[in-house]
């Protein structure tokens, strides 16, 4: 079992008063910040709803602000422990960021929200989820959830419709929120239903069947299925904001997520995907930061005894890096 023995605030990575001054490219605030190794030498970023002149300085909105559904960075910093620098970002004709996983054009759809994203055979791959409306804190509900991709180093990404998880009148299916990795020749999915509320299941395909939705097996707790509603909990809930990434250090594959309503980032670690799964270890005290969500795993820091990962805060809706010392 892996135990966080200390944990610590690097710096602020978004917003005018940030080390890198995303007001320039017209980031007031924003949110997530999922990272991947994207494989030509770069960490891509991927923020969540942001916005711009106008932002209102507490919490996301107004939509008027500049709202874009998300947003794409780049990094090429490997020395974490000074902070995260943003090389660049997508940008639109005026040099500020671009939206890049379009919406829909549905009066039911929301916002588009990523999830998690992975570089796989020459692609980039990014899961996402329709959001059809937000409830009280922790709580909405999906239309469905996907997969987009791009073979331009992220400037423009397509969304397959094969490549679509479906959420049915009930709101149940437990691949709405998903978080991506790679074992072998298999990709996987840990998914939980819509909100932050539900376990966490898993899934697995063939790489070179990674965007056909219907080529995925399910976990049923012994082996695999065709049926998604099959899936076991692998990982116990209230899981929200799901990153999953293995530890060359540690020998262990870690699994970080924000537990809601308890109030904070937590860590869970196991010998294999399947599990079973530690339980969690508080990485982030809610007390300390209120207001946090996120927790997602920096790959360029799984070789030593500190991982680095991005904690977002809803007040000043904006990205942090944080550090945690590990003991395997």
């Amino acid at each position: 079992m892996v135990r966080v023995i200390e944990t610590e605030q690097i710096c602020k990575v978004t917003g005018a008063d940030s080390i890198n001054r995303t007001d320039r490219f017209a980031i007031h605030g924003t949110d997530l910040g999922i990272l991947w190794d994207g494989g030509d030498g770069r960490v891509f970023v991927l923020f969540g709803d942001t916005f711009g002149e106008g932002w209102g300085g507490d919490g996301g909105g107004p939509n008027s602000a500049d709202w874009r559904s998300n947003v794409l960075a780049f990094s090429t910093t490997r020395d974490l422990s000074a902070g995260l620098t943003l090389d660049g970002v997508v940008t639109r004709p005026d040099g500020t960021a671009a939206q890049v996983i379009a919406r829909d054009d549905r009066p039911d759809e929301v916002t588009v929200i990523p999830n998690s994203g992975l570089a796989i055979e020459g692609l980039q791959v990014a899961h996402y989820m329709s959001v059809n409306r937000w409830g009280p804190p922790g709580k909405w509900t999906t239309n469905y959830s996907g997969l987009a991709i791009s073979d331009d180093g992220g400037r423009t990404w397509a969304k397959p419709w094969s490549a679509r998880w479906i959420n049915r009148a009930e709101h149940d299916d437990p691949f709405q929120m998903c978080a991506l990795t790679r074992e072998g020749e298999h990709l996987y999915l840990f998914g939980t239903t819509n909100g932050r509320h539900g376990d966490a299941y898993l899934a697995r395909t063939a790489v070179a069947n990674l965007l056909d939705a219907s080529a995925y097996e399910y976990f049923d707790g012994r082996g695999w299925r065709r049926d998604e509603f099959a899936a076991a909990p692998v990982i116990p809930g209230p899981v929200g904001e799901l990153s999953v990434a293995y530890d060359v250090h540690l020998g262990q594959w870690l699994a970080m997520h924000l537990d809601d309503p308890g109030g904070a980032i937590v860590l869970h670690s196991a010998d294999r995907l399947t599990g079973p799964w530690s339980p969690a270890e508080v990485a982030v005290p809610g007390h300390r930061y209120p207001g946090l969500y996120g927790g997602y795993l920096h790959p360029w820091s799984l070789d030593g005894p500190d991982i680095y990962y991005l904690m977002s805060q809803w007040g000043p809706y904006n990205v942090f890096l944080m550090r945690s010392r590990l003991d395997g």
